[in-house]
């Protein structure tokens, strides 16, 4: 059995493997897809979602490099102060983050009936890799529900991060 800092290093290479998949589908999913999407989209989610739908691999490229950073950031420091604690909450968020997404994609397959760019390794991945961590947290101690249920709100400051690394991916790969 892994110790538990090698479960919160696998968070990075999850990542990676998952976005990844996204990496080489989302462009052309997103050209053959865009009317269905458009179509099965709640009618308050279109305007949202419509800028998205244009997105290139380029674009997508940029955002997950800045979401990767700051996933290897709260990896690296929740490693190096492992023996106070200091950063797990930090650590604690990402995989909040990245358990909750895994239920986007899974819900935009069963809104859209088909394979939807990420579903594969959020479901056979992301999801079993949360469950477990999370598993591994609370069997030796390091977490508990207070602090899982404190550290929940945050995850929503992560959502401003995702647009921005969005927006940036759109900024540079139009340059």
């Amino acid at each position: 059995m892994l110790e538990v800092t090698s479960w919160i290093w696998l968070l990075l290479v999850v990542f990676v493997l998952h976005d990844l998949e996204e990496l080489i589908v989302v462009e052309s999913w997103l050209q053959k897809n865009k009317g269905v999407v458009m179509k099965k989209a709640p009618r308050w989610f279109k305007g949202m979602i419509e800028p998205s739908l244009t997105m290139t691999t380029a674009q997508f490229a940029v955002a997950v490099t800045c979401i990767f950073c700051v996933l290897a950031l709260a990896v690296l420091l929740t490693i190096c102060t492992w023996e106070q604690r200091t950063f797990l909450p930090f650590f604690l968020v990402c995989l909040h983050v990245l358990f909750l997404h895994t239920f986007t994609h899974i819900g935009q397959s069963l809104l859209l009936r088909s394979y939807t760019p990420g579903v594969v390794t959020a479901v056979a991945l992301a999801l079993p890799y949360s469950l477990y961590t999370y598993s591994c947290l609370f069997a030796e101690d390091v977490i508990s529900w207070q602090l899982v249920g404190s550290t929940l709100p945050y995850v929503l400051l992560i959502v401003p991060l995702l647009y921005g690394a969005h927006r940036l991916g759109q900024f540079v790969s139009n340059r």
